[in-house]
């Protein structure tokens, strides 16, 4: 039984930093959404700041190896989607400080 929640998934997930810019995933706003699946499984819906995104791959990995760290998650799945398309807007008040807005 998954003994992780969503918050201690975003809180891993905040150690994970897009290359280019230098800020994390959750505070870039780009997670989507966390499920958890009382087997273990832990199924993340994010998206990048570009469609374009060399990093795709990586950025992906990193975070499901992150997740994979935490008790109880036997194994994570970030799903890359593009819609909603990512903006500005979607920035956590920490992320818009730590980009200086």
């Amino acid at each position: 039984m998954a003994t992780t929640t969503k918050e201690d998934v975003l809180e891993v997930l905040k150690e994970v930093t897009d290359p280019e810019i230098g800020v994390n995933v959750v505070d870039l706003g780009l997670v989507y959404g966390v499920d958890i699946d009382p087997t273990g499984e832990v199924r993340v819906q994010m998206t990048l700041t570009a469609p374009g995104c060399p990093m795709h791959d990586t950025i992906a990995r990193t975070a499901e190896m992150a997740i994979e760290t935490l008790d109880g998650v036997k194994e994570a799945h970030v799903d890359i989607v593009w819609s909603p398309p990512w903006t500005p807007d979607m920035l956590t008040d920490e992320g818009r400080r730590l980009l200086g807005f």
